[in-house]
């Protein structure tokens, strides 16, 4: 199939504010409450108008760690970036253009436009990938196409040879698992505040909402047996906290995985090593079951080749995955030469890049370098469903997934968004209590639904029950 020319016309952008059910602490931050940016574009593919979607979470200290700002400024720099990329990519549009073209122009402005607020490059490209997240979901619905068939049959036109030069004349197809995936395996975090068990919520703290709350519940009531445990980096706290998990994943999660998130905790590897050591020592059947190691290192020295020693050391014992660090197009190639051998794919950093990266990996070899599903807080309809949507044409097997635990089923959409989910996407969703909700069985999600035109969310958006985003306040949050 040829590569299709698109225009790009007008964009809108909604939020929608939710509170959590319980606070999710990760790193320095913990949240309670976060708006979820909506983008709305209009896009004309070959004569025919079609609307397309993007939508994320924007959180507190996560694509900037600048201690010297506020959740308001995280939020106004990332709103900042996604006005810049309108605008750069409603000029790369303005004529009729693969979307490839569109996307190498839009994608420099936007950076260009985020230097120019001293804005790291995880927060200027996020602009851009909402933009690119919505002319594809535009594309795919006007094509009649899903994202996998989109990939498959090259109509984005991407040239990932210009992204890395070991990928020149490789196609994205090269980038894909046979079929799109219909089955996911859930992989539960356990945040830094998060109960262990029944036992440990204090009477007052208990939600009673018909949804678990510790992780014993999870693994009880919905069979997860995939884990990511989060680290603080504080050896003595951090150990007895395992010492807790471990005792009762090995007592009740059967053939159990789990991946450690160092959270970027650390400036040095040696007090890392420490504490991977310890985890060796004292527990010794969940050590053999971690699948890898999210960087531990603050992104500011994560690549500093001073301390390669070091990730090489810990990569010896378990492969090392960066993410936090990985702002640019370059950064997993980058990272490969110091040891890690694992790049997270994310939505919010990028589908074209996660594309490039998984090629990547599977022309230098497939059994060492690998992509992994992580998810901060990833909620329905649109970035849960976009997202997974990516993982199950990479072929992700398992993904972090927990927005279902922090957010209360779909409370936050509407009537008639989930009515919408719950028709169209009745192998995701059940009724749990009073609420649709995410419908995670035996550890695992069905995701078949999501082989539709577009990027897996159809027309199951309702903007009518949002509030634009130039009426919307920061302080509304509250």
């Amino acid at each position: 199939m040829n590569a299709v020319k698109i225009k790009v016309g007008e964009t809108s952008f909604y939020m929608r504010n939710v509170r959590t059910r319980m606070p999710f602490k990760y790193g320095v931050a913990t949240l309670t409450s976060v708006p979820i940016l909506h983008l709305v574009v209009s896009l004309e593919v070959d004569g025919k108008n079609v609307e397309g979607f993007a939508a994320d979470i924007l959180p507190p200290k996560w694509f900037d760690k600048d201690p010297a700002k506020t959740y308001e400024q995280n939020v106004e720099d990332l709103l900042f970036a996604a006005g810049a990329a309108a605008d750069a990519y409603a000029d790369a549009g303005s004529r009729a253009r693969d979307f490839f073209a569109i996307w190498q122009q839009g994608y420099a402005a936007t950076l260009s436009a985020g230097d120019g607020r001293m804005l790291n490059h995880l927060t200027a490209a996020h602009g851009s990938t909402l933009m690119e997240r919505a002319l594809i979901d535009a594309i795919g619905k006007a094509l009649d196409l899903s994202y996998y068939e989109l990939l498959r049959e090259d109509v984005l036109a991407l040239d990932l040879g210009l992204l890395h030069d070991r990928l020149r004349g490789v196609k994205p197809a090269l980038a894909l698992a046979e079929k799109p995936l219909s089955t996911m395996k859930v992989r539960h975090t356990v945040g830094l505040a998060d109960p262990i068990r029944s036992g440990d919520i204090a009477t007052t703290e208990r939600l009673e909402d018909g949804l678990p709350q510790a992780l014993e519940q999870y693994i009880a009531e919905q069979g997860i047996y995939y884990f990511k445990i989060k680290v603080n980096g504080d050896l003595p706290a951090d150990m007895a906290r395992i010492e807790e998990i471990a005792s009762l994943l090995d007592a009740q999660a059967g053939d159990y995985a789990v991946t450690l998130d160092g959270n970027e905790q650390y400036r040095d590897m040696d007090s890392f090593l420490l504490l991977l050591e310890q985890i060796e020592k004292e527990h010794g059947n969940f050590w053999q079951r971690i699948l890898y190691i999210e960087q531990p290192l603050e992104r500011g020295v994560a690549l500093d080749a001073a301390l390669a020693p070091g990730i090489a050391a810990a990569a010896a014992k378990k492969p090392m995955l960066v993410d936090e660090s990985d702002g640019d197009l370059d950064t997993f190639a980058r990272a490969m030469e110091l040891g890690y051998t694992g790049v997270s794919s994310k939505a919010c950093k990028g589908l074209v890049k996660a594309v490039a990266n998984a090629a990547l990996a599977n022309v230098l070899d497939a059994q060492r370098y690998f992509l992994t599903g992580e998810d901060l807080m990833n909620l329905p309809v649109v970035p849960l469903q976009q997202d997974l949507t990516h993982l199950a044409a990479l072929g992700v097997a398992h993904a972090e997934r927990n927005g279902h635990h922090y957010v209360r089923g779909l409370e936050h959409l509407s009537v008639k968004e989930r009515q919408f989910c719950l028709e169209q996407h009745g192998d995701i969703y059940s009724v749990r209590g009073d609420l649709p909700a995410l419908d995670i069985r035996a550890g695992q999600i069905a995701i078949g639904s999501l082989q539709r035109p577009g990027l897996g969310v159809g027309s199951g958006v309702d903007t009518a029950a949002m509030v634009p985003l130039a009426t919307w306040t920061f302080s509304s949050l509250a």
